[in-house]
């Protein structure tokens, strides 16, 4: 679920496609997304033994420790592109805006948090080219905790 209004435009990303933007300003440490209607998560052994969920790995996202959860239905969660220097930040399904973010802002997550630990996405990070690899679960999760005490901690 997308707390803030929002619009789905080209990405301001070379060659991401789509993206999603604000429209409204939100202040730093918002929720901008919120898990909802998660019926299932899948360990990532049953994603990739599964000849059918196979097939969907590129609509998978790590929730937490080795639990995925598949969206071939694309909601417009899935419009939030990767970068190294997000304006969003990626906790257990959450996203929480890093700064105060403007209306008209693309909002963006390190795809590293949702990946398999040591899985290269398919492409590279458009401003930095270095490629974008998952993180182990207990990294991914210290340092999205961090970061989250962190913007929590300047409210």
């Amino acid at each position: 679920m997308i707390l803030p209004r929002y619009r789905i435009a080209p990405s301001s990303i070379e060659g991401a496609g789509k993206g999603l933007f604000l429209e409204e300003d939100i202040a730093t440490g918002r929720i901008i997304t919120a898990p909802d209607a998660i019926d299932k998560t899948w360990r990532y052994d049953e994603l990739t033994s599964s000849p059918e969920l196979k097939t969907q790995l590129y609509a998978s996202a790590r929730w937490f420790e080795d639990r995925y959860t598949v969206s071939p239905d694309w909601p417009d969660e899935c419009f939030i592109n990767h970068s190294f220097a997000p304006t969003g930040l990626w906790h257990l399904g959450f996203v929480f805006a890093l700064s105060d973010l403007p209306a008209g802002t693309e909002i963006t997550v390190d795809y590293r948090h949702l990946l398999p630990p040591g899985q290269q996405e398919d492409f590279v990070d458009t401003a930095t080219g270095e490629r974008i690899v998952g993180l182990p679960w207990p990294e991914s999760l210290a340092m999205s905790t961090r970061t989250l005490s962190k913007l929590l901690g300047s409210l």
